[in-house]
């Protein structure tokens, strides 16, 4: 149990979803255009770091590891008389265990149910094993599908060019870019053709609202990204975070606990660290952020529970918002 040190700042009332910078007003119903764009791809191609700067403030986690994002996130971006709502999917691999099955069946649900699907590719990487696969299935995808070359800045001109090809060639897309998700270039020139792109219709949701989430799924997801940050070895993966409590105290701020489940008392032990120092240091970081997410002093208490096998739990599942596959 930790509770780090607290930050100033404190706005009394129910916490709301984070907003985003003062927006124009909304232009007349009958003006404006709405739809889902769905962004696929491998793990660690930069998808959850493209939806963040589309959206212009951070809604999905962020980090090295792969297979880091576990559901689908939806960030919401409004681009002139246009609201995008991006679904930030898991990362589509090869799965093994039933968690990575439904993972991966939640990415392509996310391409299928979405009003355009946005492929993802590291240029680096090129048309690897995994990106390969993902494009013969992306064949079966109806609707319309755009290319996204990114870490542009890391290849050659020649080489991309080959790249865009080769991919075109296995599947229709209606248009290519080429962005560096994480320096900026070309994300605003790719907001603005997804938005020519939107159906007409009504907004879906409010012009300062850019998540969907709840508050505390919001706030699981930012501890979880602590984790996997701070743990360079695979338990982050054999673990799952839950909001357990969130109480508005009297003074204005917000106590939350959460539960940080493992599968094995050796790895509650390296969660707590010695002396409980990697799990104060998980604390600190997620609580500095939750400060800032809701603007109000946070007090986080995380408890390490073993729960075997949670990762065969149906529960644990729909606390995630996934399905459980069966068999």
């Amino acid at each position: 149990m930790t509770d780090p040190n607290e930050t100033p700042a404190a706005a009394a009332g129910e916490p709301a979803v984070p907003e985003a910078a003062a927006p124009e007003a909304a232009p007349p119903a009958a003006a404006t255009h709405c739809g889902f764009v769905a962004v696929i791809g491998a793990p660690n191609v930069g998808k959850s770091t493209l939806v963040n700067a589309l959206v212009g403030s951070k809604v999905t986690i962020v980090s090295p590891k792969v297979q880091t994002t576990r559901t689908l996130v939806r960030g919401i971006a409004i681009v002139g008389a246009a609201q995008l709502i991006f679904v930030d999917t898991p990362g589509i691999f090869a799965p093994r265990r039933r968690l990575e099955r439904a993972m991966v069946t939640t990415a392509w649900s996310g391409a299928h149910d979405a009003d355009l699907a946005l492929l993802v590719v590291d240029a680096k990487r090129g048309l690897d094993e995994e990106t390969t696969a993902i494009l013969d299935k992306l064949a079966e995808v109806r609707q319309p599908k755009i290319l996204v070359l990114n870490k542009v800045d890391l290849v050659q001109k020649p080489a991309l060019l080959a790249l865009a090809r080769a991919a075109n060639d296995r599947v229709p897309f209606v248009d290519t870019f080429m962005i560096s998700a994480q320096a900026g270039d070309g994300v605003a020139d790719l907001g603005v053709r997804l938005a020519e792109r939107m159906p007409p219709g009504p907004w879906l949701y409010p012009e300062d609202q850019i998540s969907d989430a709840p508050l505390r799924s919001l706030a699981a997801e930012i501890t979880r990204e602590k984790l996997f940050l701070k743990l360079h070895q695979e338990l982050p993966y054999r673990s799952t975070v839950e909001t357990e409590a969130w109480t508005e105290q009297p003074d204005g701020s917000a106590r939350i606990e959460q539960t940080i489940y493992v599968e094995r008392e050796s790895q509650r032990k390296i969660v707590l660290g010695k002396g409980g120092h990697t799990i104060k240091a998980i604390g600190s970081e997620a609580r500095l952020e939750l400060s800032k997410l809701i603007d109000q002093k946070v007090h986080l208490f995380l408890f390490v529970k073993v729960r075997e096998n949670w990762s065969d739990d149906p529960e644990r599942y729909r606390e995630m918002g996934l399905e459980f596959p069966k068999g």
